[in-house]
């Protein structure tokens, strides 16, 4: 059998399953890591839980409000500007 008469069908079939087992495998491991609350950095609007200002998540009043926050991977908080893991 020649290399010219094999049909690409099955190659590319597996080709596909090895993508997507390797999204899934991706998408548990970020399921998986640890997250921690993030003050102070949340875009209005885009805060992850109800703050004293506001009544549930999405309802921040204004950019990096203090007592906002997103969540984020564990470690993350501390390297951005302007952020706390500590409400202010």
């Amino acid at each position: 059998m020649s290399v010219k008469s094999i049909s690409k069908t099955p190659l590319l079939a597996a080709a596909m399953a090895v993508a997507l087992s390797t999204a899934a495998v991706q998408q548990a491991s970020a399921a998986e890591m640890e997250m921690e609350k993030c003050y102070g950095v949340a875009k209005a609007g885009h805060n992850d839980c109800q703050t004293a200002n506001s009544s549930c998540a999405g309802t921040s009043k204004m950019d990096g409000q203090k007592d906002a926050f997103v969540a984020v991977p564990k470690g993350t908080c501390a390297k951005i500007a302007g952020g706390s893991t500590k409400s202010m």
